[in-house]
């Protein structure tokens, strides 16, 4: 009796931890992170690639702690949970005076060292930039094309590093429409179909929005006191590194990149 109760028992749990594992959120559109060296993914679901970032409104600027996206030159894992995804490959690599601490410190969960990933985000409504994701929305505009322009930066204590506010948002428009300074994801950056991302979703439970992302393959240096200086004043009332989604390895949640 003992023995059959026993079998009955792994039966079970291995049944409920089978099921569990399998759980996906399949019926919506292809899903983000991901590793934009692979190319493969088979979600069904299509939309049409948004225009241009210079055709679009920029509607906000933040960034997240660690590298939501894997790439070729962010590929060490950070862990998991809220702040885990990964670092830049030359985090190991950084000389003392680049890993000295800041003297001024404002925004939170960030230090020399650590890696960020910067989304700006890109709308058709015709909207003012602003605090967080509902700046991309209006109430005439429920619906737009989203786009994402990604880069992902090593913090270092260096002035001579990029400096975050020459990539914020311009003060006056430009031909019409909201733009940064400057984006600098390049010509080689890696376009594909995806969603929101950020740590309330998971392969369990997804992002229903469409958004175009244009994600770059390199890590470049910042520097830290520049993004301090930012998060003191910043048209977006960002204060912090946002935590990061765990990377979405189920194809049948991932687009085909072309």
């Amino acid at each position: 009796m003992k023995t059959a109760r026993f079998v009955l028992l792994i039966s079970f749990m291995f049944g409920f931890s089978h099921a569990y594992a399998a759980k996906t959120c399949e019926g919506h559109g292809p899903q983000t992170p991901r590793d934009i060296t692979s190319k493969s993914g088979n979600n069904p679901v299509v939309f049409n690639l948004a225009p241009n970032y210079k055709d679009l409104n920029l509607c906000n600027i933040h960034f997240h702690k660690n590298a939501e996206h894997k790439g070729p030159e962010f590929s060490v894992k950070a862990g998991d949970g809220e702040f885990g995804g990964y670092k830049c490959n030359e985090s190991s690599k950084l000389s003392d005076n680049e890993l000295k601490p800041v003297s001024k410190a404002i925004c939170e969960n960030i230090n020399p060292g650590d890696t960020i990933e910067i989304h700006w985000v890109h709308t058709s409504c015709s909207i003012t930039p602003g605090e967080g994701l509902g700046s991309c929305l209006s109430d005439g505009c429920a619906n737009p094309q989203l786009r994402v322009e990604t880069q992902v930066y090593l913090l270092v204590n260096d002035k001579s590093a990029t400096n975050l506010l020459s990539l914020d948002v311009n003060k006056s428009k430009t031909n019409g429409r909201w733009q940064a300074k400057q984006i600098p994801t390049g010509s080689n950056a890696v376009e594909f179909l995806g969603s929101t991302t950020g740590p309330k979703y998971t392969e369990a439970k997804c992002s229903p929005l469409q958004v175009t992302w244009n994600v770059s393959p390199s890590c470049n240096k910042m520097d830290i006191n520049s993004v301090h200086e930012w998060c003191k004043n910043n048209k977006f009332k960002e204060k912090k590194a946002h935590g990061v989604r765990q990377l979405v390895t189920n194809k049948k949640l991932l687009s085909e990149i072309k």
